[in-house]
């Protein structure tokens, strides 16, 4: 399986996890590997690569994908936070957000499309509560949580698409986690629910629920600042 965004937080919680069950292949895919390097060192079953969502997606990854046919899990859980107010937040802004957390995420899918499973793959999106319609919304954040429901709008056409050929997709907009990401956001803030219960659950949920969901909007949320 591919997780892409795992060397903080959430994604380095959920690799974690992923990397206990003896019966998985995990390609991690990060911008910086070197936080992961020596944790798995001598884990076969781990492939940590250096993966930047605003580069061109083949140059990167071709090498290393070369002698992959078959991927069964895709966990799209790489953010990027831009913070300013609509009337004066720069379009660059918003660009780098839809880049990484839109643009990035559907190129990767395009991608990886034709090693993904019929019938088997489970494609799961992270999004946020921010983007989940009728949520509580904050100021300062139009450009975050503009692209990330992007994401989400784009989960349910994919899965509407992709009914006949049983590949599945799935978006998880997650509420206050206690990372370096909402610590940006919301200083001083502490979120009740820790990076590891969130990337625990996160690595369950795309192993276990392919085959009961299909084209949801889930919210996984116990509180938002």
């Amino acid at each position: 399986m591919v997780v892409c965004g795992t060397s903080r937080g959430i994604g380095k919680a959920i690799l974690s996890h992923l990397s206990l069950n003896p019966e998985l292949h995990i390609l991690a895919l990060s911008r910086d590997i070197t936080t992961l390097a020596e944790m798995y060192a001598d884990n076969q079953r781990v492939t940590l690569i250096p993966f930047d969502l605003t580069l061109p997606v083949e140059p990167q990854l071709n090498e290393q994908f070369k002698e992959i046919k078959a991927i069964h899990a895709l966990i799209n859980n790489a953010g990027y936070l831009e913070q300013g107010t609509a009337e004066t937040l720069s379009i660059e802004a918003y660009h780098r957000c839809m880049q990484t957390n839109f643009f990035g995420p559907v190129a990767l899918i395009q991608w990886l499309f034709p090693r993904l499973v019929a019938g088997k793959a489970h494609v799961v999106n992270i999004s946020t509560m921010g983007a989940y319609q009728g949520s509580v919304k904050f100021p300062g954040l139009s450009a975050y949580a503009a692209s990330k429901a992007a994401l989400t709008n784009f989960t349910e056409v994919f899965a509407e698409e992709q009914k006949d050929s049983g590949i599945r997709m799935n978006c998880l907009c997650l509420g206050a986690v206690n990372t370096e990401m909402l610590r940006e956001a919301f200083p001083g803030y502490v979120a009740s629910t820790s990076a590891e219960e969130m990337g625990s659950y996160i690595a369950e949920f795309t192993l276990r629920s392919g085959q009961v969901f299909n084209g949801k909007i889930l919210p996984v949320s116990s509180s938002t600042p």
